[in-house]
């Protein structure tokens, strides 16, 4: 029997493993929210009536999926990410909380909110009330919006530095969290490594309010920042341009660190699809984000075993052929829901090219709106078609959502054990 880091280098060597690896919680685009990791723990007997889950993301709320669980399921990848959240502070120092709907959690320390009279919760930067608020709970809700807060811009005396400020220098102390937890993965886990070390996702517009920063300059409101890849295209450039410099030292001092022990590394979650298309142009995407890609992934092939990953969600069949140009091994979500999609065409025209990591199930009807009997339907139908040739990693398409009935859960990881070993039938 293979183990799952066996399991998962053959799938992305395009080769038939034994079954199909499976993902759940390697990325942050790849889990699960808390309030559903709550109910499967439960259902599966894993934890006591009211223990509390840990939200290892708030900004989208994600909960741990902690050894037990991944045992549980079957799961083949474990995640190496940054000590820090997307609000900026550690994930450390546990608190009790309860989200809307009931469900008990931990979150950090600095995991700091304050009510408005509406009921909605503010979230801050660094955990620190005294700075200007950069998220929102809205009331009843399940996530934090990121709150934009654009300084007034001064066309004149745009300073490329203002946007670089989140992309800075690896620190000796990330260095040295990154080696201790690749090493505590590789020894003590057979499990395929997933790194998310950040810092190369070029115009990631989730990152560029920079929620973690208490007084962002620059461009930080979403539609301006995408007016400004058209009409300031000379300062979006450089910034990317600085960024990628950055992003390329940063690797090289990761690489000397945590080596071959990693499989897989997340370079960028920028999205370039709507439900209908590309929100771009195929040549826009060759003008202003490929020739950074291209650095990046070639450094990545270059000096490493790794593979690398894109998430971009939405229609964009018609980018593929520039993402597998620009160096990518793997695709993400694969949002088969989406216009121009399909499975059997995404796998007839790129199978043999790229590993589509993701396309399990639709996570915006069937797993949350459809029956376990719907569930088991979509998922092994995904199997037969993504599976033949490997070349496919079972995932959700993005991440698990909130309201997801347990029963379907369960009918999901029940049908990818059962279906999931090759030949797939």
């Amino acid at each position: 029997m293979l183990t799952s880091r066996e399991r998962v280098t053959l799938a992305l060597n395009h080769q038939e493993p034994d079954r199909v690896p499976l993902d759940l919680g390697g990325s942050p685009v790849s889990g699960m929210h808390v309030s559903v990791v709550y109910a499967l723990r439960q259902a599966l007997g894993l934890d006591a009536p009211g223990a509390p889950v840990k939200v290892i993301e708030p900004y989208q709320m994600l909960g741990e999926i902690a050894p037990d669980l991944i045992a549980a399921l079957g799961v083949d990848v474990v995640p190496l990410g940054a000590p820090t959240t997307m609000f900026g502070f550690k994930n450390e120092g546990w608190k009790p909380w309860t989200t809307f709907d009931g469900t008990p959690v931990l979150v950090p320390d600095r995991f700091n909110t304050t009510p408005e009279p509406s009921g909605d919760l503010l979230m801050y930067p660094e955990g620190d009330p005294s700075a200007p608020p950069s998220g929102r709970m809205p009331s009843g809700g399940w996530y934090f919006d990121a709150i934009v807060r654009q300084p007034t811009i001064d066309e004149a005396n745009l300073n490329v530095a203002d946007n670089l400020e989140e992309f800075t220098p690896i620190t000796d102390g990330d260095l040295a969290h990154f080696a201790r937890e690749a090493d505590r993965l590789y020894i003590h886990t057979d499990k395929a490594i997933f790194a998310n070390f950040g810092g190369a996702a070029f115009g990631d517009i989730a990152l560029v309010p920079a929620t973690q920063l208490k007084y962002p300059k620059g461009i930080r409101d979403i539609e301006e920042w995408y007016v400004s890849t058209v009409a300031r295209r000379e300062y979006v450039w450089a910034i990317f341009e600085r960024q990628c410099e950055i992003a390329l030292a940063n690797l090289e001092k990761l690489y000397a660190v945590v080596g071959n022990r990693v499989a897989v590394v997340m370079v960028t979650g920028t999205d370039f699809g709507a439900q209908t298309g590309p929100f771009i142009s195929p040549q826009a995407y060759r003008s202003l984000y490929q020739p950074f890609h291209i650095r990046v992934n070639t450094w990545i092939h270059t000096h490493t075993p790794w593979k690398t990953f894109i998430h971009s969600c939405g229609s964009v069949y018609a980018l593929i052929p520039d993402f597998i140009d620009a160096g990518f091994d793997i695709l993400n979500p694969v949002q088969c829901s989406a216009a121009h999609m399909d499975p059997a065409a995404l796998k007839q025209a790129f199978g043999d090219r790229i590993t589509f990591w993701g396309g399990g199930i639709n996570t915006q009807k069937t797993l949350p709106f459809g029956t376990p009997d719907d569930v088991r339907r979509e998922v092994h139908e995904r199997l037969r078609i993504f599976a033949p040739g490997g070349g496919f990693v079972f995932n959700t398409i993005h991440n698990v959502q909130p309201l997801s009935p347990v029963k379907n859960v369960l009918a999901l990881y029940e049908t990818v054990r059962e279906h999931g070993e090759y030949p797939i039938l």
